[in-house]
């Protein structure tokens, strides 16, 4: 499965990359580790973040 790292996150290592089907995230510098959640949850991060 891919995963996306936002693009303001350079190439820099210490960010949050989400899973292309939006059911986890994890964190860029430990990729063997990724926490499961809903594309709910996902959406309603984004428009928080997005306001």
């Amino acid at each position: 499965m891919e995963w996306r790292k936002s693009s303001r996150s350079g190439s820099a290592s210490n960010c949050v990359e989400l899973r292309q089907d939006l059911s986890a995230v994890r964190d860029s510098k430990r990729p063997g580790v990724s926490l499961p959640v809903s594309r709910d949850a996902v959406r309603e991060l984004i428009t928080k973040l997005a306001r």
